[in-house]
């Protein structure tokens, strides 16, 4: 059985990049946690926001490895004795993933009220002209 994928049509040479990007971007999961935004804040630039309530700048960390943005998550639980008579606040770590495309970069990230921003910008790719001089055989 063949294996037809959006690459494999023959007008799109060189593509099989986008088929593994595509592939990354479905396997990174549809977990709900934590909930965010993903806002285009000006013509180039992005915003993604992550509800990360009770998680502190050093339970956090922000990657960049082959196109794609990992953020993690992780509480260390408090060796105090507290007793909880009802617990709704979960201290779970957490992953989250987003690929991102060619030429965008993080330029910033900032932690306020238990939302974190992580601003992205797309920069403006080289316009190349290439003329191809034809040989004779």
């Amino acid at each position: 059985m063949t294996r037809h994928t959006l690459a494999s049509h023959p007008f799109l040479l060189g593509f099989e990049e986008l088929d593994r990007l595509v592939e990354r971007t479905a396997k990174a999961g549809s977990e709900g946690y934590p909930p965010y935004n993903i806002e285009q804040v000006g013509e180039r630039s992005y915003r993604i926001t992550l509800a990360v309530a009770g998680f502190a700048e050093e339970d956090l960390s922000i990657t960049v490895e082959d196109r794609q943005l990992m953020i993690r998550g992780r509480q260390v639980e408090s060796e105090d004795e507290r007793v909880f008579l009802h617990r709704g606040i979960a201290a779970r770590q957490f992953s989250r993933s987003f690929v991102l495309a060619e030429g965008v970069e993080i330029t910033g990230a900032v932690l306020e009220h238990g939302l974190l921003n992580i601003v992205l910008e797309r920069k403006s790719p080289d316009r190349v002209i290439q003329t191809i001089e034809i040989n004779r055989a």
